[in-house]
């Protein structure tokens, strides 16, 4: 499972014209489900995501994390974060989790998240969305839950 982390000072995600979900400052989150993903990777990556210390204290260091700042998530599922890209020019998909997998394992990630505490909303699973970021830094960070194994 991968989650691509965006810092922002807002974000929404919009369907046909239609807004879903917005956030003040926060983190924009990208998620990405693989085939062999589970409920240990969940786990390590809404713990890391919660806890990764990418705010800035008083001093402008990295200090704070989103839980600190009491700061909101815009999580949406992408399974594109899941291509592979090692051969020719198309990407291929063939380690991302099946629709309906992905689909169950995204909303435990959501309910996890929520369980923080913090407001969380999201796109919506398999839709074509417009996803508006204010990139705060801008600091982007991608966190793979196989990199606990590693």
């Amino acid at each position: 499972m991968k989650a691509l982390l965006q810092r922002v000072t807002k974000g929404s995600v919009s369907i046909v014209g239609e807004e879903v979900g917005r956030i003040g400052r926060g983190l924009v989150v990208f998620v990405g489900v693989a085939d062999s993903d589970g409920e240990k990777d969940i786990e390590y990556l809404v713990q890391k995501m919660v806890n990764l210390r990418i705010f800035g204290d008083d001093a402008g260091r990295f200090n704070l994390s989103v839980l600190d700042i009491g700061g909101e998530l815009l999580l949406v599922s992408q399974f594109t974060l899941m291509a592979d890209t090692r051969r020719g020019r198309r990407p291929g998909f063939t380690n991302a989790a099946p629709p309906e997998q992905a689909e169950e394992l995204f909303g435990e990630f959501v309910r996890q998240a929520r369980a923080t505490g913090l407001k969380v909303e999201t796109g919506r699973f398999q839709e074509y969305m417009q996803v508006e970021i204010h990139n705060d830094g801008p600091v982007t960070i991608l966190l793979d839950s196989k990199d606990k194994f590693r």
